[in-house]
């Protein structure tokens, strides 16, 4: 079986999602390809070689893919398919924007948000915002799989083995859109879906004065920043924040949650973290059912609390 594996970079250097995607098609037990779209990556590349269990790197290196825009990057994709049995990539918003367009093209079904492989031809995925969990078969010629990054732990580069490159010279213009602007959040902290802790504020917060409370507190414990969907809607927080099945999914070691109730759209992005701490006023907040620690307090007396006991760690 051969397999082809779509990495997620800027250009620059691949993103952390490809290492835990990459052991989800490790246990396809195939021929793995990585398929590298962009435009002046070779740093990209040369750390695509590295990684373990890879036969070969397709590069599709031109203008037209510089910001890997889904329309011709599915083209692309569609044009080497009939070559593999499997198409994967991370169900990151780059995934999910480009795969379903794939299958499309090729008339296929898509498996979407996978977390665990069962079989060659069988999977399964959580719906009703991750409270049932469905096993999926499929009999389709190529699978077309979105990985969840969270499922799957990180693959390690593999620095003896390099594999070769394979240079693509068929370019699919882009006619129907057009990128005009990309405008990013500069984040000191960790990426959200790559940190090992985690502290998400939600509408107890009351404003987004007191939002910044949480961010110190990130920062005293070098974690990363999330926040609910009733926090990003109210403007306590921008959307790049947000956790849950309309945000980022994700599974840290450690995820404080403050001030949040524990709505299904945001357990769905975060109840696979592995130790969950939650602080909440209401003693029947949803999110108790879930946590493995959990404090019935107001947030705000609780912050001050934390922030003196680490102030005397730190004098100690």
């Amino acid at each position: 079986m051969k397999i082809l594996f779509l990495s997620e970079h800027d250009n620059k250097k691949l993103q952390i999602s490809n290492y835990h995607v990459l052991t989800a098609a490790q246990q396809l037990a195939g021929e793995i390809d990585v398929l590298v779209i962009g435009d002046h990556c070779e740093t990209v590349v040369q750390a695509a070689q590295k990684l373990p269990s890879i036969h070969k790197v397709l590069v599709a290196d031109a203008p037209e893919y510089a910001h890997q825009l889904a329309e011709n990057s599915a083209e692309l994709i569609a044009s080497l398919a009939k070559e593999y049995q499997y198409i994967v990539a991370s169900a990151s918003a780059f995934g999910k924007n480009c795969l379903p367009r794939v299958a499309a093209l090729l008339d296929l079904a898509l498996v979407s948000d996978v977390v665990t492989i069962i079989s060659p031809d069988t999977f399964e995925r959580y719906i009703y915002a991750g409270n049932a969990l469905t096993t999926v078969v499929i009999n389709e010629s190529i699978k077309i799989l979105t990985i969840r990054q969270t499922a799957f732990s990180e693959a390690e580069p593999d620095k003896n083995e390099v594999a070769p490159v394979e240079m693509i010279n068929t370019v699919f213009e882009n006619k129907r859109t057009k990128f005009i602007n990309q405008e990013l959040t500069k984040n000191t902290r960790p990426e959200l879906t790559a940190a090992k802790i985690i502290v998400s504020g939600g509408r107890g917060f009351k404003s987004a004065e007191n939002f910044k409370l949480l961010e110190k507190l990130a920062d005293q414990l070098g974690a990363a920043v999330g926040a609910s969907r009733a926090a990003v809607d109210a403007g306590f927080a921008p959307n790049d924040y947000q956790v849950g099945q309309t945000g980022k999914v994700v599974a840290p070691d450690l995820y404080i949650a403050i001030g949040i109730s524990g709505a299904i759209q945001h357990l769905a992005g975060m109840k696979d973290s592995k130790v969950i701490v939650a602080i909440n006023s209401d003693p029947d907040a949803p999110i108790f059912a879930i946590a493995d620690y959990g404090l019935v307090a107001d947030l705000f007396d609780v912050l001050i609390e934390i922030e003196k006991f680490i102030k005397d760690k730190e004098c100690n």
